[in-house]
């Protein structure tokens, strides 16, 4: 009868009446096997994922997807094997461009909540491969950098969905040279999954000495064991993931020694234990700056060298990906400021969690060497910001439900880089000591309501900040526009004068935004709130002349910095 439930599958992919619904099914746990042999590059997976249908509608069909140089050997329910065909799945979540995919047809219907047992099995290799980066006219040099994932004989290296999908998933095809679809569609599987259970138990076996290899995974660490019978070897690893929230699962296999700090741990390859040294420095120092924003580092740091120097870094977790063969001791501080702010704050909230460690670099790089090198810090990705917010204000005028604001965007630049502008705006809006107050009282369980944080700082500074966080947390409206409409000078009876600046902006998010008056010797800064499509206006007392008037001194992120400068008219300084 395997063929009837062949013709039923394939149905399912031909008639639009039976569409399959790839993202109805929540993988809510998964106790997986998982054994590699380097020397093949293969990884062989064993194991039992249990399904929730989250659909509105009961659900005869499940998508189970792979990397496209993984196979699926079986699949069984309730100890029978399933029916199912495979077939090649377009998709830029995993580096090759496609995902290998079953449509399984479940022997009966699970009802809306209901769940389902899946005993799985798939095997194959994992090369290092470049193909969906090609395919978008990256180089192959510099996609080689940035899609470094591969079982390998002497290093292997291999992250989850986004880069490789070595444990199953179900999405829909997501394509790179389409907006921003890959980082939507990896945005809704985090969320579904987030609650999920992921337990592996990772084998390593091959030839050579089990002593000198090293699995690192950066799940919670279960038992671990060495077998070494003649030449071959055998390691394992047991690991938990208890849920997954939004850390992508990772492994890392090589001939590491380690470097132990108080706060962090660094596992470095043969030749690269002066870079540990230095990354283990510049975590020390960081120490300190962390403490007095975020509280004390709740659990060690792991830090675990890449074998190509020029490898792109990643951070899942606490565990973070980068080469340790580099001396820039900057670049290692503020890698180390990062990584160690998740270790002493957490949130299930990714624009808190990634915003605020992005925040504390450029606390960093301020406490380093003042606040324009921390403008300029943060400088460096408002370009990015401001080109997410034109293609979402495009995905606005062809869907009206697009929604990107910080509480669910799925674009790394909102919840990374914007985020870290919202953190830095709301700085210097409270304070510092009020913000660290506030932040002092979060606590990620209590963290229910999308207004949580808001109340917390306001309960520090007795401030109404609804309408900021409603145009740059709750909502999407984009970036503000400021630029100087006038400056009326008037004489003071007891000599000097007072310059009447008004504020315009043109943008749909208000913000409170510096105001500079620059004069012959010296200058005076103000601050002003200006919302949405209003104006504002301020006075400077001076008795100087006035020469020029910037708003914003690059702590707003903003649209068009093109008209920020106001020259006072000779005429009108004079007078």
């Amino acid at each position: 009868m395997r063929w009837l439930g062949v013709l039923c599958a394939l149905s399912v992919l031909i008639t639009p009446s039976l569409a399959l619904d790839r993202e109805a099914f929540t993988f809510t746990n998964y106790d997986l096997d998982v054994r590699i042999e380097p020397e093949q590059q293969r990884l062989g997976v064993r194991g039992k994922i249990t399904l929730r249908n989250d659909s509105l509608v009961p659900q005869k069909n499940v998508a189970l997807q792979v990397s496209s140089t993984l196979d699926w050997s079986t699949i069984q329910i309730g100890g029978e094997s399933a029916d199912f065909v495979t077939h090649e799945y377009t998709s830029d979540i995993d580096h090759t461009g496609a995902l290998s995919e079953a449509i399984v047809t479940l022997p009966h219907e699970v009802p809306p909540k209901g769940t389902i047992d899946l005993d799985i099995g798939y095997e194959g290799v994992v090369p290092l491969d470049v193909t969906r980066l090609k395919r978008i006219g990256v180089p192959e040099d510099k996609a080689r950098h940035s899609d470094w994932d591969q079982i390998g004989k002497s290093f292997t290296a291999v992250r989850g969905i986004g880069y490789v999908v070595w444990y199953p998933v179900a999405t829909e095809s997501a394509d790179l040279s389409e907006g921003n679809t890959v980082f939507e569609t990896l945005g809704r599987w985090k969320a579904r999954e987030a609650e999920a259970n992921l337990k592996i138990k990772l084998t390593d076996s091959g030839e050579g000495s089990a002593e000198l290899v090293k699995v690192l995974c950066n799940g919670i660490v279960g038992r671990q064991f060495y077998e070494q019978v003649g030449i071959p070897y055998s390691v394992q690893a047991e690991y938990s993931f208890e849920p997954l929230g939004t850390t992508v699962p990772l492994f890392v296999i090589g001939s590491y020694d380690a470097l132990e700090r108080p706060s962090l741990k660094t596992s470095f390859l043969p030749g690269h234990k002066s870079g540990a040294e230095n990354y283990a420095l510049a975590a020390d120092l960081a120490v300190p700056l962390v403490t007095e924003w975020f509280g004390a580092p709740r659990q060690k740091a792991e830090t675990v060298d890449l074998a190509d120097p020029e490898a792109a870094p990643f951070e899942s977790g606490p565990m973070l990906l980068t080469p340790l063969s580099s001396t820039n001791s900057a670049v290692y501080e503020l890698s180390a400021v990062h990584q160690l702010t998740h270790t002493a704050f957490f949130s299930s909230r990714p624009w808190i969690y990634e915003g605020l460690a992005h925040f504390a670099q450029a606390l960093e790089r301020e406490q380093q060497s003042g606040r324009p090198a921390a403008l300029d810090f943060m400088g460096r990705h408002r370009t990015a910001i401001v080109d997410a917010e034109k293609t979402v204000a495009a995905a606005h005028t062809e869907n009206e439900a697009a929604n990107q604001s910080l509480i669910n965007a799925s674009i790394e630049e909102f919840y990374r880089s914007k985020a870290m502008y919202v953190w830095w705006m709301l700085c210097d809006m409270v304070g510092d000591a009020a913000l660290k107050k506030a932040l002092s009282a979060y606590h990620s369980d209590q963290d229910k309501e999308s207004s949580y944080v808001q109340h917390l700082i306001e309960a520090q500074t007795h401030r109404d900040l609804e309408w900021f966080f409603d145009d740059w947390v709750y909502r999407d409206r984009g970036l503000p526009d400021f630029r100087v409409e006038s400056a009326y000078p008037r004489a003071r009876v007891d000599g000097g004068s007072i310059l009447t600046v008004t504020i315009n902006n043109l943008g749909d998010a208000g913000a409170e935004v510096p105001v500079t008056l620059r004069m012959e010797d010296g200058e005076v800064t103000k601050r002003v709130e200006v919302h949405a499509k209003s104006k504002a206006a301020l006075r400077f007392e001076t008795n100087l002349s006035p020469r020029e008037i910037v708003v914003n001194d690059g702590s707003v992120p903003e649209s068009d910095t093109s008209n920020n400068v106001f020259k006072v008219p000779p005429s009108d300084a004079a007078k």
